[in-house]
């Protein structure tokens, strides 16, 4: 009985720790990111600017048809004008480093560096610029915009998400958390190299924090 009721008690003294230390990081969060908001509607206007070390470029492209092969770009930039009251009227403009791509492997990254790829001594840099945004509803919206990559020019379109805004005591910013995903054909931008052996659709995705203009 004695073994039955210790463990019990050990169990209770376990879980209770875990909602404890659950309430305390629940207060921490809410700490560092006062006046936290999700609505759209209730997020601040303004000319905000990428907060490079809570951003991050990833893209995704099919190997062999067998797998997807991941890789990332380190530097980047992007300068956000954002009105709630009027999504359409917000815009977006972004460049990336060409040569900050990142795969895990150097020499698979030396080769995406080459003429046949993304030839970045040429072209150092691909840009989006958008030309429209709808509200979709869902603190979503629906980009359009102009991407030049290798100095080819294609519309493309994005699914774009606002995670929130908060007043952020670490940076002492007030700060927007934003999610975008989309797809290009690679072979419109004169990447077709090894068409048999990786896919030619290639998807990205974007999180990002962005920092409001003081």
């Amino acid at each position: 009985m004695r073994v039955v009721t210790g463990s019990l008690h050990s169990h209770l003294v376990a879980i209770v720790s875990v909602i404890v230390i659950s309430l305390l990081l629940s207060s921490c969060v809410a700490l560092v990111r006062p006046n936290f908001e999700t609505e759209v509607i209730k997020l601040r206007e303004g000319q905000y600017t990428l907060d490079p070390r809570h951003s991050f470029v990833l893209f995704k492209v099919g190997h062999l048809g067998l797998s997807t092969y991941v890789g990332r770009f380190n530097e980047f930039q992007a300068v956000l004008e954002f009105d709630p009251d009027n999504l359409p009227a917000t815009t977006l403009q972004g460049v990336v480093e060409m040569a900050s791509v990142d795969t895990g492997d150097t020499e698979v990254d030396s080769l995406l560096s080459e003429p046949d790829w993304l030839d970045t001594a040429r072209f150092p840099q691909a840009e989006f610029i958008t030309t429209q945004v709808q509200d979709i509803g869902s603190s979503q919206i629906a980009i359009s915009g102009a991407l030049t990559l290798r100095g080819v020019t294609r519309d493309i379109k994005l699914t774009g998400t606002f995670n929130g805004g908060a007043d952020n005591l670490l940076t002492r910013r007030y700060t927007l958390g934003f999610t975008a995903t989309g797809q290009f054909s690679r072979s419109e931008f004169g990447i077709d190299g090894f068409s048999g052996l990786v896919g030619d659709a290639v998807a990205f995705e974007v999180f990002a924090e962005f920092l409001r203009a003081q």
